[in-house]
Order: structure tokens, then C-alpha cells, then sequence
């Protein structure tokens, strides 16, 4: 199999941030024989957010200070769970991982009825779940759809990914909500929405490492559609078929997009502010597909530093308005 470049190297050679498990050891390795506090686990959630998170983390600086460390907690386990079934430098069998996952899972699960754990970056994320009052079956279906990464690797329909998505990302938008501190009910649909957006926004900018690792996320009825082949991906060949695939998921996307829109208005005005400049620069890995003329087996689109700062400055000052009519997903 054609690979994206050396192992932890996504498309272009991007080299990806250490895994998170070499993260906290080595944020614990500084602390010498100090005991893991509260302030602790904090900081390595935060590590992990920086280190792996960049545009959620600059978004986050937007947050009143007192809202940004649950931010962290909630991201660092996300992303230490994500890390142990994908991280491409971690040379582990398919075995290892699903021991990993499972082994760190149940020590979770175990966590949140006792209150009580050894791991070094559950601690701030059990006491941000109980000080705002995360919905259990939410964090239970992001384990679920980490578990479905170790033997799923092609979903038929978009009905079926949506499973996955469900679990892998939608929920992390509900997740978030007490965080934003929402307004209205309907608010949790729309952070819904902007989950799976985001998450979609991977699945285009990833395709190149997401097949080194025996993944196709696009679904095979879309794929079918656009006379697209799983020997394009393992040639990591750009065709017309492959263009309009990619334009299509696109279009999709967006609209997922422009639905998460309506909730800005729903969410805290302290709260606003970011989930803009997080919508709107992720939104951007879009504009940066198509500027690359689809290529993504070469190319790992991301919107620019400069770029991020301007959107930033942006919204401070003259704040996107949300879309009035969004369009249906297909």
C-alpha cells in the first residue's frame, strides 16, 4: 500500500504533534515524583489541546478564562482516546490498540461512577464532566465510535457513517454546550450540526493518511456515484471522478455549516465570539481544498497563520452574520 509519507507524516509531509501518551509523560516527567493534582491534569489537557488542537486552541483564547480549562479537559480526552487507535507513530498492532482503547475505556467508565482515578488526565476530565453536568451516554458514545475505528473501514452509505459521526462527533458539540452555556433548547442541534461538520472537514483533509491506515470515510454509494475506485486512493491519483467527489462531500459539508449557524444566536454572548472563529476557520479548510485543486494526497490543506488572525480580528469587530434560510443536507 502506497503510503503518505513517513510514519506520524500526513499529506505534504506534514509532520503530526507526538502522540498524547508521549505528551503526558513527558509533562510528568518535568513535575518530578510531584503528586497529579487537579491543576495538574489540568495543564497536560492543555497541552494536549495545544500541541494537537491548534485552531480549536486559538478559538478557546476567546473564552472567558473560567470556561477554557473545561475546554481542555474535554478536548485531552478526545484526544488521548483518538490517539490510541490512530496515532500513526504509535507502532502498534491492531491488537495492542484495542487493548489500549479498551483497557483505558474501562478505567474511564470505572472513573465516572467512583470518582476516583490513577490516569493523569481523567482527573479534570471527571471534574469538568461533573461540574457542568456532561450527559454520560454522550462520552459513552464517543468511546463507542473510537472502538468502531479498529474494525470498520468503509461505511456504504452516508446513513451509516452517520453512525459513526454520531458517536465521534456530534456528541462532542453536545459535550460543549454547558461549556457555551446555550440560551435555547434548539441549540443542541445545531452544535450537532457543527460537530459533524467539523468532523467531515477531517475526513476531506485527511484522505491521504486516513487510507494509510486502512480507511475510507467517504462513502462507497458516493464513490460509486463518481466512478471512483479504491485503486485511485492507493495510487493517490487525483482524477475528474475524484474532483467531483470531493466537490460533492464539499458542498455537503458546507451546508452543515450554514445550519450550525443558527446557533450562535443560542449560545452566551461570551461564548460567541469563539464558536465563530472556530466555524469559520475550520469552514476554511474547505476554501483551502479547492485552492489546492483537490489534491488532497499532496497537499494537507489549513488555513494559514496570517489567515487566522484576520478571521479572528474579524469577528471581534464586525461578527459574521448567520445564513437565514440553510439549506437541507443530501
Amino acid at each position: 500500500m502506497s503510503r503518505a509519507g513517513p510514519p506520524g507524516r500526513g499529506a505534504g509531509g506534514y509532520a503530526h504533534p507526538a502522540p498524547s501518551t508521549r505528551i503526558v509523560d513527558e509533562g510528568l516527567a518535568r513535575r518530578g515524583a510531584a503528586p497529579v493534582d487537579l491543576a495538574t491534569s489540568y495543564e497536560l489537557c492543555r497541552r494536549l489541546n495545544a500541541a494537537h488542537g491548534r485552531t480549536y486552541y486559538f478559538a478557546t483564547r476567546f473564552l472567558p478564562a473560567r470556561k477554557r480549562r473545561h475546554v481542555h479537559a474535554l478536548y485531552g480526552f478526545a484526544r488521548y482516546a483518538d490517539d490510541l487507535v490512530d496515532h500513526l507513530e504509535l507502532s502498534w498492532s491492531p491488537l495492542q490498540r484495542r487493548e489500549a482503547l479498551e483497557s483505558w475505556s474501562a478505567s474511564f467508565l470505572t472513573s465516572l461512577e467512583t470518582g476516583v482515578t490513577d490516569d493523569p488526565v481523567l482527573p479534570a476530565v471527571l471534574h469538568t464532566v461533573r461540574e457542568l453536568g456532561i450527559d454520560h451516554d454522550d462520552l459513552r458514545a464517543f468511546l463507542r465510535s473510537m472502538a468502531m475505528d479498529l474494525t470498520v473501514a468503509r461505511y456504504e452509505t452516508f446513513a451509516d457513517l452517520a453512525v459513526y459521526v454520531h458517536g465521534s462527533a456530534a456528541v462532542i458539540g453536545t459535550m460543549m454546550l454547558p461549556v457555551l452555556e446555550p440560551v435555547t433548547p434548539g441549540a443542541r442541534g445545531r452544535a450537532m450540526d457543527l460537530g459533524v461538520a467539523f468532523q467531515l472537514t477531517n475526513f476531506l483533509r485527511d484522505v491521504a493518511e486516513d487510507y494509510d491506515r486502512g480507511r475510507i470515510y467517504l462513502p462507497s454509494e458516493d464513490l460509486d456515484r463518481f466512478g471512483v475506485g479504491e485503486e485511485d486512493f492507493a495510487a493517490r491519483r487525483v482524477t475528474p471522478g475524484m474532483r467531483r467527489l470531493l466537490a460533492f462531500e464539499i458542498d455537503r459539508t458546507r451546508a452543515l455549516y450554514r445550519r450550525a449557524e443558527a446557533g450562535w444566536a443560542m449560545l452566551a454572548p461570551s461564548s460567541r465570539t469563539c464558536v465563530r472563529i472556530a466555524h469559520r476557520l475550520y469552514a476554511g479548510i474547505l476554501d483551502a481544498i479547492e485552492a489546492a485543486d483537490y489534491q488532497v494526497f499532496a497537499v494537507r490543506a489549513a488555513v494559514p497563520g496570517p489567515r487566522r488572525v484576520a478571521v479572528a480580528v474579524r469577528e471581534v469587530l464586525h461578527p459574521t452574520r448567520a445564513a437565514v434560510d440553510p439549506p437541507p443536507i443530501r
